[in-house]
């Protein structure tokens, strides 16, 4: 599906899901619902309590979204081994991406593709802080390339490296991804992403010209921003990308900026209001091929997308 999937972009604009994470939250899951009774291990939910996933995917699904993204976000073989699974991270994985491809098979209508999600390790390889820097860049590139493995075993059409913080990684993150995509007949289109605070910078300061320089040589089929922020605050790096001309462009903001209430992150944004300002970028913009949702978005933020790219 691959090829499809690069077809499908230069088409039309593709339509992802929203968070999955909060949507977990909202099923109260308890200790003992997840492996091993390591709470907060959402990944893991996938080899528990696998109809949860299921239902989460179908929601997108059922709201309009073209792609769903794997229950993978944790799951390089570095956080995975918070949690005493790093031997399980080809397997988990795979399980994760076979699960979101039966899901998808069961829609006919129009095609629908997995996206193999893959998050950060929790290290930044750039900093000189003694212990987050403080990794080989090899054990990242392995951590990943295991990852990549799985999902791809599992038949991911797309492997996407979000919510990046520190470029160095990124890089790091791609490498381990084409190394995995190397010996397979399949060849899996890489899309990078990365989060920027309020001012336009990622964690350590680099800003998007920097990091789009970066990694947009070493063979990603798109470059895009995700999380952080909502799609107000993501305008001048999307204008920028925009300019460019070159990679098509992924934009997945929160559901607004985050407002701290009691220690917790609250998302305000209303489905109306994100489809709005999303609906303005498409018009503005031609080079976004892929838009979607972070945190704080729901079925009803992704089924209000679907109603501006289907007018």
């Amino acid at each position: 599906m691959s090829t499809s999937f690069l077809s499908e972009i230069n088409r039309r604009v593709i339509l992802l899901d929203g968070a999955m994470g909060t949507e977990i939250q909202k099923l109260n899951p308890r200790i003992e619902d997840f492996p091993n009774g390591k709470e907060g291990f959402n990944d893991g939910l996938v080899l528990t309590k696998p109809d949860w996933i299921e239902n989460i995917h179908k929601s997108y699904l059922d709201a309009g979204a073209d792609c769903i993204e794997t229950n993978t976000f944790g799951s390089n073989q570095i956080k995975l081994s918070e949690y005493g699974f790093g031997d399980k991270t080809i397997e988990i994985n795979k399980v994760s991406a076979e699960l979101a491809t039966k899901i998808c098979s069961e829609y006919k209508d129009k095609p629908r593709f997995v996206v193999g999600s893959m998050g950060p390790t929790g290290f930044l390889p750039s900093s000189n802080d003694p212990d987050l820097g403080n990794i080989a860049p090899d054990t990242i590139i392995n951590a990943y390339f295991l990852q990549a493995q799985g999902l791809i075993a599992g038949n991911a059409d797309v492997l996407l490296i979000e919510t990046s913080q520190d470029i160095l990684e990124v890089k790091l993150a791609i490498e381990g991804c084409l190394k995995a995509i190397e010996p397979t007949p399949k060849k899996i289109p890489i899309i990078a992403n990365i989060t920027l605070d309020k001012y336009g910078k990622m964690l350590l300061g680099t800003d998007v010209q920097s990091a789009y320089t970066t990694v947009s040589d070493m063979g990603v089929a798109g470059f895009g921003l995700n999380c952080s922020t909502g799609p107000v605050e993501m305008g001048p790096s999307v204008r920028w990308l925009n300019e460019q001309g070159e990679l098509p462009i992924l934009v997945m903001p929160n559901a607004g900026m985050p407002i701290n209430d009691g220690g917790n992150a609250i998302y305000k944004m209303t489905p109306t209001e994100m489809a709005k300002e999303l609906n303005s970028y498409l018009e503005k913009y031609k080079n976004i091929r892929m838009i979607g949702g972070c945190c704080g978005t729901t079925p009803n933020h992704i089924r209000e997308l679907s109603k501006i790219l289907n007018v």
